[in-house]
C-alpha cells in the first residue's frame, strides 16, 4: 500500500467510526450508524390510510406514523433526515432482517408469530378487527351473521387477520388474497360478503368508496396492540426508539397526531 493510499485510509478512519468499526469486524450499533450517515430508514406501508399513506395523486405521504418517523428523526438530532422504504406486511419481516430499513413504523400488529422475528417497541396504538360489506348485501346486518353457513369472509394474507379468522370462524368459509385490493375486489364483485380489516384501513374504505359498508362488533372481538419493529438484539438502539415513543406518549405529540390523522380513537397512551 502506497504512502498516500494508507494516509487516506487513517483520515477516513479517524473521520467515520462507523467505517472502523466495520473494517474492524465489529459492525457499530444501529444508532450510531444513522447518526453518522444522518438518515434513518424506515419501512412503511404505502397503502394504510392513516398510518403511511401515499395519495396516488399527489404522491404525498400522510399518516400517523409518517408524523411520527418524521418527528424520531428530528428527535436523534445531528441532522438525522427520514428516507422511507416502500414495505407491507407479507414482506416485513424480510425487509427487516435484510437490513433494508432501520425500523418499521406502519402501525404493525404485534402477533407471536412476529414476535418471534422482531423486536417490538411498547404499544401507541391499538385496534379491534371491523367487517366491510357493500350496501347491496342482504346477508350481512350484523356481526352476527358473519360466521354462518353459506358466508364467504375474504382477509389478506400476512395480516393479523388472517389467523386469528381461522381461528374464530366455525361455520362461514375463509379466503386469503394475495394483496389487501383483492380482498376489496372480492366483496365489491359479491364473491364474498365481508372482508376484516381494522380501524384505520376501515375508515379508508368509508371516505373513498360509496358501496363501502362498516360492521362493527358488539363488543371486543380481537383487539390488536400496534407498535415499531426492528431487528431483534441491539439494545442501545431499542432503547433510544422506546425513550422516543414514551415521550411521544407524556409530551402530548402521539395524540396530536392521532387526531390530525383522525384515529384518536385507537390512540394507545399507557406505558
Amino acid at each position: 500500500m502506497s504512502r498516500i493510499l494508507f494516509f487516506w485510509l487513517l483520515l477516513a478512519l479517524a473521520v467515520n467510526p462507523v467505517l472502523a468499526a466495520d473494517l474492524a469486524g465489529q459492525s457499530a450499533d444501529r444508532l450510531t450508524r444513522v447518526l453518522q450517515s444522518h438518515s434513518l430508514r424506515v419501512c412503511i406501508w404505502p397503502d394504510y390510510y392513516g398510518i403511511t399513506y401515499r395519495n396516488p395523486k399527489t404522491q404525498q405521504l400522510t399518516g400517523i406514523d409518517i408524523d411520527l418517523a418524521r418527528q424520531l428523526a428530528q428527535d436523534l438530532g445531528s441532522g438525522v433526515r427520514v428516507t422511507f422504504v416502500d414495505s407491507s406486511f407479507a414482506r416485513l419481516i424480510e425487509d427487516i432482517t435484510a437490513d433494508r430499513c432501520d425500523i418499521a413504523m406502519f402501525a404493525i400488529g404485534i402477533t407471536p408469530a412476529r414476535a418471534e422475528k422482531l423486536r417490538f417497541t411498547r404499544p401507541h396504538l391499538q385496534s379491534d378487527i371491523y367487517a366491510v360489506t357493500t350496501r347491496s348485501n342482504r346477508r350481512i346486518k350484523e356481526w352476527a351473521d358473519i360466521d354462518q353457513p353459506g358466508v364467504v369472509v375474504a382477509v389478506a394474507k400476512g395480516t393479523y387477520h388472517e389467523p386469528v379468522m381461522r381461528q374464530r370462524l366455525r361455520q362461514a368459509k375463509l379466503v386469503a388474497l394475495d394483496t389487501p385490493f383483492a380482498r376489496e375486489q372480492e366483496v365489491e364483485s359479491g364473491r364474498a360478503d365481508v372482508f376484516m380489516t381494522d380501524y384505520p384501513y376501515s375508515q379508508r374504505m368509508l371516505a373513498n368508496v360509496d358501496w363501502a359498508r362498516l360492521v362493527s362488533p358488539p363488543g371486543v372481538f380481537h383487539l390488536t396492540p400496534y407498535a415499531y419493529a426492528m431487528q431483534p438484539g441491539d439494545d442501545r438502539w431499542h432503547e433510544r426508539v422506546e425513550q422516543f415513543v414514551r415521550d411521544i406518549k407524556s409530551d402530548g405529540r402521539l395524540l396530536d397526531a392521532g387526531r390530525r390523522n383522525h384515529l384518536e380513537p385507537i390512540v394507545n397512551l399507557k406505558n
